[in-house]
């Protein structure tokens, strides 16, 4: 079984080395390194064949979710292929980050009008996590309830010298990668409120670095109190993600 591929051959993601002469990087591929493997989908391709564990995993979901469910994985399983490995089920462990086979890292994510995933060699890369969102402002009262003080006052300034960026949404969605970074390496929880991020710009109005530290001690945990990531706000979308290295 040809697992993540549409019954049409064809392909609707987006990798760095797709070979499309002079197509641009995909989004993802604009924010992590090299050795990240990067697929994404702005829309859900037709006919795409799950391994029978993952469809079991949405054989009662609602339309909604077997869909971004199935383009996620599709995203995931060619990344893998990317990175020479075969495109196996890709199964939930029981908070519901992906396990993925041996030898290697990654994280997947969906949103309204955007699915990706990144893979990497755990050889290389220690971790990695990936976050979309759309480009709009956080519903009321989200961004009191996952900012620290002092973020908030950040976003707010950010706002008010920069409005073309949704700096809230860019914080939702950096904190979302921070726990996809960290979770995989210490099965631990992660509140919105243990990591205090802050953003840099760069000479490209619409992208840039942030730092996210740590609040709790992780010295014990083999974890480093700070991370850093990149953003960017492009096409109605904010991305985020973070690749931390061995030795990180």
């Amino acid at each position: 079984m040809n697992v993540g591929a549409p019954r049409d051959g064809t392909g609707h993601g987006h990798a760095r080395d797709s070979g499309a002469r002079g197509a641009p990087p995909s989004l993802l591929a604009r924010i992590v390194p090299e050795d990240v493997h990067c697929r994404e989908c702005t829309h859900d391709p037709e006919g795409v064949v799950l391994h029978p564990d993952e469809e079991a995993l949405i054989a009662r979901s609602v339309e909604a979710r077997r869909r971004e469910f199935t383009t996620g994985r599709h995203c995931a399983h060619r990344a893998l292929q990317d990175l020479g490995r075969p495109a196996a089920a890709i199964l939930p462990d029981v908070k519901g980050s992906p396990r993925w086979p041996a030898g290697v890292v990654g994280s997947i994510t969906h949103c309204a009008g955007y699915r990706g995933a990144a893979v990497a060699p755990a050889a290389r890369v220690r971790s990695v996590g990936i976050d979309a969102t759309p480009g709009e402002p956080l519903p009321e009262g989200v961004l009191e309830a996952v900012a620290l003080p002092a973020e908030q006052v950040r976003v707010r300034a950010h706002l008010e010298r920069w409005p073309a960026v949704r700096w809230d949404r860019v914080l939702f969605s950096a904190k979302e990668s921070v726990y996809k970074t960290w979770y995989p390496l210490t099965r631990r929880p992660l509140g919105f409120e243990e990591a205090d991020v802050t953003f840099h710009r760069s000479a490209d109005p619409g992208a840039g670095e942030f730092t996210a530290r740590i609040l709790p001690p992780v010295r014990d945990l083999g974890f480093p109190q700070e991370l850093t990531g990149r953003w960017l706000a492009c096409d109605g979308l904010v991305l985020t993600a973070i690749t931390l290295r061995p030795g990180g």
